[in-house]
């Protein structure tokens, strides 16, 4: 069960009325979507990105590739996790998941495109594990006032002791932070112990790569739903 929902974070951060306007229905109510028990779409899930043979990440009952439910998956050890709504989709940059014990597992996340986030800006929000994935809690990861362009700057790498955050600055540089990942501790809830610590400006590990060498989510955007009207409950 995850602890923390990263749309929690960007809906806070959007209370003046976000909304996303995809193309496949000629009216959609963002928070109808959002608030819906279940999203009625028949669309066939997606693999967006695989770490390797037995765990990767779908999206499932679509209304479009950047408005659908995300879901953690790892057959070998029959994991099935439900990540959120309408944000993890649409995240623009790398992701590099290179923990060899498959511990760590770290999924930013972004908004749909379109996305009003008012004069705040939205905060959206970055989906961590230490359990091989069968809980996930959130953390802050970027305020934008168009996460779904400002993410395809970032690149996010984990290993098996941390994950790395790093932001291209220009064409020559990129800013790189290290975020320390230990089993039980929860950012924003718990204090790093021993000489853990947040560190800034790092350089990022060189050779880091997925098992399956992906390191962008990937959607068929011909792929909807045969029902793109269906009512939102």
């Amino acid at each position: 069960m995850i602890r923390f929902s990263f749309f929690a974070v960007l809906l806070m951060a959007c209370l003046t009325g976000c909304a996303g306007q995809p193309a496949a229905s000629a009216v959609f109510i963002y928070a109808d979507f959002k608030d819906a028990k279940v999203l009625p779409y028949d669309s066939p899930p997606q693999v967006i990105y695989r770490i390797d043979d037995h765990r990767f990440i779908t999206l499932e009952r679509y209304l479009d590739c950047n408005h659908g439910d995300t879901y953690y998956n790892d057959t070998r050890a029959s994991i099935r996790t439900y990540l959120g709504r309408g944000g993890i989709e649409s995240y623009g940059g790398r992701l590099i998941i290179a923990d060899q014990t498959e511990k760590n597992v770290v999924i930013p996340s972004s908004a749909p495109p379109h996305l009003v986030c008012g004069d705040r800006g939205c905060t959206v929000s970055l989906l961590y594990s230490t359990d091989s994935g069968r809980t996930f809690d959130g953390t802050r990861f970027i305020h934008s006032f168009d996460p779904f362009d400002d993410t395809k700057r970032y690149t996010v790498a984990v290993t098996k002791d941390a994950y790395f955050v790093g932001k291209k600055i220009d064409e020559t540089a990129v800013s790189v932070d290290r975020f320390p990942l230990l089993s039980g501790f929860k950012y924003g809830r718990d204090t790093l112990p021993d000489n853990n610590k947040i560190q800034y400006n790092v350089a990022m590990p060189s050779g880091l790569y997925s098992p399956s060498r992906q390191e962008r989510f990937s959607c068929d955007t011909s792929i909807r739903p045969t029902n793109p009207n269906a009512p939102l409950k």
